[in-house]
């Protein structure tokens, strides 16, 4: 078997390929593409699992092509949508296309001085200059509306399978201007193999066909499979929405915490998807999760690598950091570093309450702060702050307040913030303003 096929295979990467896919690979140095359509200033942790195939596929001594699609993002691709995508502004796309392109560099290596360094391209370039006439006439010709209407991503629209009864005709025509980018990438590029998800099998084979009819030639098609979460849920969606990989969007705090929150079932699962460890570690590791769940071994790895990769080894440092806040193994200067949206993010539910410059100025002590100044959020009483200040359970910035009459001296985190710490478990957010 071919190594790369066989890599994808263990990794549970591997769908489907039309024949003669693993001939082709064993031949020659091969390139290959894989879309990415613009819907966003971000590419989402969906997207990882076809940059990973691509990674891979570069690893193996082939050369990837990552196609940022400037005009089929213009477009919208019907396959797995119930309802039509909004038409984005071309000076809207083209930002998104700029924000992918710097975002896909940090997983595929673009430079170098090997043959098969990653190739980035962007259809705008040449389907901008392109009149409708001309398509019609050069390409739509050569493929049947009963062939397009054969594929699943169409029936199940005009069916109603999918919860809406048709497409617009620019939908319609998707199928057959991602197909125009391959035979575009076959002249071009010498571009043989087009990879996706299982659901793009229909658009990927559109482009094939249109590769034998114009071109003359053989190119071949290898999908992946649809990943979801164990209890059926998509992968990547939480109840804020999707995990993006710009930093702006999901904060590498938050995105380490997704992946540390992962099911054990999941965890497994994914630590053969998302990380670059070969098969003997990830097979010792799962050993030594079941071993000792409650260590969360696999979670554990499974973060640290991945926000590695997505971000960088400093920010997953920092994430680390803000993670271990919250159970009490952390120092003022680690709450000190961090960064105002981390901060709000780390202690997201607890209880908060504002207090002005001045009156924390005129805050006799750390027992009327905690008490009368603060409105009661941390303690009812005076005489509750000072029994458990003496008792030794209350923490300001991550510093114990040795005595019920100390002063009010404390850095704010920020410079705005102040968190308070009665017992172990319980904190409180002081903003002052």
């Amino acid at each position: 078997m071919n190594a790369f096929i066989e890599e994808l295979k263990w990794r549970g990467l591997f769908s489907d390929m039309t024949p003669g896919t693993e001939e082709q690979l064993d031949k020659e140095m091969t390139k290959a593409y894989i879309g990415f359509d613009p819907t966003a200033d971000s590419l989402h942790i969906g997207s990882l699992i076809q940059i990973k195939i691509l990674a891979h596929f570069q690893q193996h001594g082939h050369q990837p092509i990552a196609l940022v699609g400037g005009a089929t993002g213009m477009i919208g691709d019907p396959s797995g949508k119930s309802a039509e995508r909004n038409l984005l502004s071309e000076e809207t796309l083209l930002y998104y296309v700029d924000c992918l392109k710097n975002q896909l560099s940090r997983f595929l290596e673009f430079d170098g001085e090997g043959d098969n360094k990653a190739i980035l391209v962007n259809n705008y370039d040449w389907m901008k200059n392109f009149t409708f006439l001309d398509f019609a006439k050069n390409i739509g010709k050569h493929i049947t509306v009963n062939y397009m209407m054969a594929k699943d991503s169409v029936k199940k629209r005009f069916s109603g399978d999918s919860g809406v009864d048709g497409m617009s005709f620019t939908e319609f025509t998707y199928q057959l201007v991602q197909g125009y980018d391959f035979l575009h990438l076959y002249r071009e590029s010498k571009c043989t193999l087009q990879m996706g998800g299982s659901d793009q099998w229909g658009n990927i084979t559109t482009g094939t066909e249109l590769i034998r009819r114009i071109g003359g030639g053989k190119a071949y098609a290898l999908t992946c499979p649809l990943i979801t979460k164990a209890d059926g849920t998509k992968f990547g969606k939480t109840e804020g929405g999707n995990i993006w990989l710009d930093a702006e969007r999901t904060s590498p705090y938050q995105f380490y915490q997704y992946w540390l929150n992962t099911s054990d079932e999941d965890a497994e699962k994914y630590i053969k998807i998302f990380t670059f460890l070969q098969k003997e570690e990830i097979e010792a590791l799962i050993t030594e999760h079941k071993e000792a769940p409650h260590q969360r071994a696999l979670q554990n790895k499974l973060a640290d690598e991945i926000t590695t990769m997505a971000h960088s080894a400093e920010e997953l440092g920092k994430a680390k950091k803000a993670s271990a806040i919250l159970f009490g193994k952390s120092t003022t200067e680690d709450l000190a570093e961090l960064d105002e949206r981390t901060l709000l993010q780390v202690f997201e539910g607890v209880p908060q309450t504002e207090i002005t410059k001045v009156q924390l100025e005129e805050t006799a002590n750390v027992t009327d702060l905690l008490s009368d100044v603060t409105n009661s959020i941390v303690f009812s009483s005076k005489g509750e702050a000072r029994r458990m200040i003496k008792g030794g359970g209350v923490s300001i910035n991550k510093q114990k307040v040795g005595n019920a009459d100390d002063e009010v001296n404390f850095d704010l985190l920020q410079g705005k913030y102040l968190l308070a710490q009665k017992g172990k478990k319980n904190y409180y957010l002081i903003s002052v303003v």
